[in-house]
């Protein structure tokens, strides 16, 4: 057997069942926003997902995609907690699934002490406690529990009753070792951007998983995103996504993550090469446990072409599908 072809059936057992999704363009409309999920879902991209910053709000958007587009699965990338009771949050969750045939993932986060102080006007006080109790709440009332809670940020007494809602995946963005304890003991999972392929390998992935088995809970999805661009001259995409997510490397949840990769910066986390050595990179994330990558592509037309088109092709090695298909057992 000639040595490409073995390495080739090498990295697709190391792939297989990986999923692989790409993010919408929330700078366009919402009918481009539709005509991409199409053309992904066309593609065998198993989710695409919406980031929820101060664009669109990401539930309401994947509503309209789901409605358009049949299969694919839904992915909030994240709704901050802060902005959204959990009833509210549960509510519009469930009557998306509703409306979508069950395809939501909710992923939800605490966004940023310089967003919620100073954009929302809110406490950023004890931010795990927020989310434990959050999660408290919010984690009953989607799977159609009565819930009557007094904590200390929240006191509820409630149910909820959405025909035709399934219960769906509760993804926690977390990167600090006490938030992923958290969403692996209590959701399904968790959510990251700008996490390295040897912190996602190192932290994040035995850090949740340890978490979830001590608490008896299903072997959690890590969905991981990074910039991604397959290029010639990586000293100059690396430089690119330097400049494109400066911010990274200034808030204090990613800085962390960065100096823990050994990173100056975004760019050194971000996964840039030739696409030899991109496709060996989301190995290497397969292979840590990363079960969810969403490639962010940047560079030029052409750079950003030839990286969705690398993604496309691993996509189909991996088998991802769209929920029911190969690969893409839905939930966690």
């Amino acid at each position: 057997m000639p040595h490409s072809l073995t390495a080739d059936l090498g990295i697709a057992r190391t792939l297989r069942g990986m999923r692989i999704g790409l993010g919408l363009d929330t700078s366009k409309s919402i009918g481009e926003a539709i005509e991409a999920a199409r053309r992904h879902e066309a593609e065998g991209f198993s989710h695409v997902s919406s980031s929820h910053i101060f664009g669109y709000d990401a539930l309401t958007l994947l509503g309209a995609v789901g409605a358009a587009v049949p299969r694919v699965e839904l992915v909030t990338a994240v709704v901050p907690i802060y902005t959204r009771h959990p009833i509210a949050m549960a509510q519009q969750a469930l009557t998306l699934q509703a409306a979508t045939g069950g395809r939501l993932v909710l992923g939800i986060g605490l966004s940023h002490q310089i967003v919620v102080e100073a954009v929302y006007g809110l406490s950023f006080g004890q931010p795990l406690r927020a989310m434990r109790e959050y999660l408290e709440v919010l984690m009953p009332l989607v799977r159609g529990e009565r819930v009557s809670y007094a904590g200390e940020t929240l006191r509820v007494n409630a149910q909820l009753d959405i025909p035709g809602a399934e219960p769906p995946p509760v993804i926690v963005a977390a990167l600090g070792t006490a938030m992923l304890e958290l969403a692996g003991a209590m959701a399904d999972g968790t959510a990251t951007w700008m996490t390295g392929v040897r912190t996602l390998a190192e932290h994040t992935v035995p850090t949740i998983r340890a978490a979830a088995e001590r608490a008896g809970r299903p072997s959690p999805r890590v969905m991981a995103a990074l910039p991604v661009c397959v290029t010639e001259d990586a000293e100059a995409a690396r430089q690119r996504v330097d400049e494109t997510f400066a911010i990274y490397g200034t808030l204090p949840s990613y800085r962390a993550m960065l100096d823990r990769e050994g990173a100056a910066g975004p760019g050194d986390a971000a996964i840039v090469g030739t696409a030899e050595e991109v496709r060996a990179a989301i190995e290497a994330l397969a292979a840590a446990g990363v079960t969810d990558f969403s490639p962010a592509p940047v560079g030029s037309r052409e750079e950003v072409g030839a990286t969705v088109a690398l993604a496309r092709e691993i996509a189909a090695t991996a088998g991802s599908g769209s929920p029911g298909g190969p690969g893409l057992p839905f939930g966690s």
